[in-house]
C-alpha cells in the first residue's frame, strides 16, 4: 500500500493522480500535508504540486466528460467527505479506462458517490449565498463568519464580488481557518489564525459603533414580517438548518432588548 502525501489543494490532488500513473503506484491512500499514523504503510510518496501535470490530467478528463461531469469532480473534491480523494481517483481510473462516457453508469459506486458529493457541495454553496450576514468594522470593512460543511468559499467568491463590488469585504471560514478578501478590485485568499473562534468581545471591539443598531433593526424587521399563525418550524429548519444559526444576525438575541 502506498500513502500519497499532497498539500490538500485540488491542483495537488491532480498532480498526485498524474504521478500515480507516471510511477505506476498501486493500492493508493491519500493524506493531506503529513503522514497519517492510522495505518502502517510500507511506502509513502510525497507530491509537490505541479500545475503542468495537473493541467494534463484536467485536459484528459475534459475530453472524456461533459461540462457538468467535469465540474462535478471539483465540486466533489470540495465536499471534503471522508475518503473523497480515493473515490475520485477510482472515478478517474474508470474514466480513462473506458472508451465511452461513464457518467450515467450509476451502478458503479464511484460514479454515484462523486455525483452525490458534488450535489452536496452545490447545495451548501447555494445556502451560503443566502446565509452570509455581513457586519461593518470601524475601518469600513464588511466581514462575515461562516462555517459550512463543505469548502465552498472558492465557489461563492464571484457571486459576492459581483453583488458587493463597491465595498471591501471579508468572508472568513472559521472551520478551515481561511477567508476570501475583496479590496474593490480583486478577491484574494487570506489565512487568519485564532486560538478559537473569534470571541463576541473581540468582534464588538472592532465593529463600527452603529453596527449593533443596524443589527437590531434587521432583527426587528425579521420579527415583524414573521406571521405567528403561519409558523412552520419543521419547514423553517429544513430551509435554514440550525447549524447556521449562530452566524445569522436574525437568530442572535437583541442585546439591547429588555
Amino acid at each position: 500500500m502506498t500513502q500519497i502525501i499532497y498539500d490538500g489543494s485540488y491542483e495537488g490532488w491532480l498532480t498526485a493522480v498524474f504521478e500515480i500513473y507516471e510511477y505506476k503506484l498501486k493500492d493508493i491512500v491519500f493524506a493531506k500535508k503529513e503522514i497519517s499514523n492510522t495505518l502502517l504503510f510500507s511506502n509513502t510518496h510525497s507530491v509537490v504540486t505541479d500545475n503542468e501535470k495537473a493541467n494534463r490530467v484536467l485536459n484528459g478528463l475534459q475530453q472524456r466528460l461533459s461540462h457538468q461531469g467535469f465540474n462535478n469532480l471539483y465540486f466533489a473534491f470540495l465536499s471534503e467527505l471522508e475518503q473523497i480523494e480515493e473515490t475520485l481517483f477510482r472515478f478517474v481510473e474508470y474514466v480513462f479506462a473506458s472508451s465511452i462516457n461513464i457518467e450515467g453508469d450509476l451502478s458503479r459506486s464511484e460514479v454515484l458517490n462523486v455525483k452525490k458529493a458534488a450535489h452536496l457541495t452545490g447545495k451548501e454553496s447555494h445556502r451560503m449565498k443566502a446565509f452570509v450576514r455581513f457586519k461593518l468594522t470601524k475601518d469600513e470593512l464588511y466581514y462575515a463568519i461562516v462555517e459550512p460543511d463543505c469548502d465552498v468559499l472558492p465557489l461563492i467568491e464571484q457571486h459576492f464580488k459581483n453583488r458587493y463590488a463597491d465595498q471591501r469585504w471579508l468572508i472568513y471560514d472559521s472551520k478551515r481557518k481561511y477567508g476570501i478578501y475583496y479590496d474593490l478590485e480583486n478577491v484574494s485568499t487570506v489565512e487568519m489564525q485564532f486560538e478559537s473562534n473569534p470571541s463576541s468581545s473581540f468582534l464588538a471591539e472592532i465593529n463600527d459603533e452603529n453596527e449593533e443598531f443596524f443589527q437590531n433593526l434587521w432583527r426587528n424587521y425579521f420579527s415583524s414580517v414573521n406571521i405567528e399563525s403561519r409558523k412552520n418550524t419543521k419547514l423553517h429548519i429544513k430551509h435554514m438548518p440550525k447549524r447556521y444559526w449562530k452566524n445569522l444576525t436574525e437568530k442572535i438575541p437583541n442585546l439591547n432588548k429588555r
